[in-house]
């Protein structure tokens, strides 16, 4: 087994926060707003604004608007404590729970737009016989086709347990 040496945590911590927001930018996410996740995930108490300004060095504005957001996202709760007049912040620790939210805000953001879209380019007006019409509505159409199974796929995941989903996919890749 390899000798690595150990991080102390909050080495660990910074390490993680950082690339966390560098990953999802793949995601669709931007880089602030994932960071401001990843440090509430790994948070055990709840923390307040002025707890994340402090941490990741960031404007009171700007972890305003990205915590709104990841609460738009479903990522994030609000947690009001008995006694404190400050509203403090959680997120979700369950990674699979945290991944399906992603992809069902995906879905609703990008995906559902671009199926209504295609939708509505498949009725191009034109004789069908016309090679470029042609042309047109049979990629509008293949590319419909596949936003509409990449759909189907993401509903499945979705609702799926992880145990189940996990382990269709093990059997998918044997």
């Amino acid at each position: 087994m390899q000798n690595r040496e150990k991080m102390k945590l909050a080495e660990a911590k910074n390490q993680f926060i950082s690339s966390w927001g560098v990953f999802a930018t793949q995601w669709g996410i931007n880089r602030t707003m994932a960071q401001i996740h990843a440090l509430l995930m790994v948070s055990p108490d709840p923390l307040s604004q002025d707890d994340v300004m402090e941490q990741l060095s960031i404007s009171r504005g700007n972890v305003n608007m990205n915590i709104r957001e990841l609460i738009d996202w479903g990522l994030v709760e609000r947690i009001l404590l008995p006694g404190e007049r400050r509203e403090y912040f959680s997120a979700e620790k369950d990674i699979w729970k945290v991944a399906k939210q992603v992809a069902k805000e995906r879905k609703k953001r990008e995906l559902d737009p671009m199926l209504k879209l295609l939708g509505q380019l498949e009725e191009v007006e034109g004789d069908k016989k016309d090679k470029n019409v042609k042309q047109f509505v049979d990629t509008v159409s293949n590319i419909r086709r596949f936003g509409n199974q990449a759909d189907k796929m993401l509903d499945v995941m979705v609702k799926a347990d992880e145990n189940w989903f996990v382990g269709s996919l093990m059997k998918f890749f044997r």
